[in-house]
């Protein structure tokens, strides 16, 4: 498994990864309308080309055999982890700690001195896996599903 920035023509393929992770992580607890107006809005080929082009944020994707397994997408200059997702299928299999330690890796080379991101309340298994690598509990912040307001846990990590 290799952990490579994304390119351009991953656009199509990442569209499809991004909304199937977020989906499998999310959908069971919420409802289909708010799943859908979330999706629309934050998933297609032509929103993930946008984010790949965009310098502001720094896209990595895993890739088993030609074939994307998981991503991350970092803001550096926020030093913000948006998104860490990897397929259900490859869950348990290294591509979620391969992707965390290269955002490190990335947050660090852009003078990151901490790395924070949000999590839902309602996800313990992301929870833990962020504690793994030395994420805390900071604060919180709403996150918009749909028409839903949520909570979300942020975590920060010392890029030490």
């Amino acid at each position: 498994m290799a952990v490579r920035p994304a390119l351009a023509g991953d656009a199509p393929v990442l569209a499809v990864l991004a909304e199937r992770t977020f989906r499998d992580a999310f959908e069971a607890r919420n409802s289909p309308e708010n799943m859908d107006l979330h999706c629309g809005r934050n998933f297609g080929p032509e929103i993930q080309a946008r984010e790949i082009a965009d310098r502001a944020l720094v896209t990595m994707v895993a890739e088993e055999s030609g074939h994307l397994t998981g991503y991350t997408q970092l803001r550096p200059a926020t030093a913000e982890l948006r998104r860490i997702y990897v397929s259900r299928e490859w869950h348990g299999r290294g591509v979620a700690q391969s992707l965390m330690e290269e955002a490190l890796r990335a947050a660090a080379r852009a003078g990151c001195d901490r790395l924070w991101l949000g999590v839902w309340e309602h996800n313990p298994k992301a929870i833990a896996f962020y504690r793994k690598f030395a994420f805390e509990i900071v604060g919180q912040q709403s996150f918009m599903l749909g028409n839903e307001s949520q909570r979300d846990i942020v975590m920060a990590a010392r890029m030490d």
